[in-house]
């Protein structure tokens, strides 16, 4: 997943085979991470705690776990 923090409108979509995740949240304190973590349980219908990030705590491409 790759994610644009700063972004005007919280949104995710695929692009060149490629999950994209925009969020407003800037990339400070790890508020970037936890914006793409409630956007993408919600998409998914699931807690916000089922959401586990496993890579990319600094970096624009990401991986997620998300648990059942």
């Amino acid at each position: 997943m790759r994610v644009t923090p700063g972004a005007r409108t919280e949104s995710l979509g695929v692009s060149e085979g490629t999950l994209q995740a925009k969020v407003r949240a800037k990339p400070q304190d790890g508020a970037a991470n936890a914006a793409v973590m409630r956007l993408v349980a919600k998409a998914l219908g699931v807690p916000p705690s089922r959401v586990e990030l496993l890579r990319g705590d600094s970096s624009r491409e990401k991986l997620l776990k998300i648990l059942a």
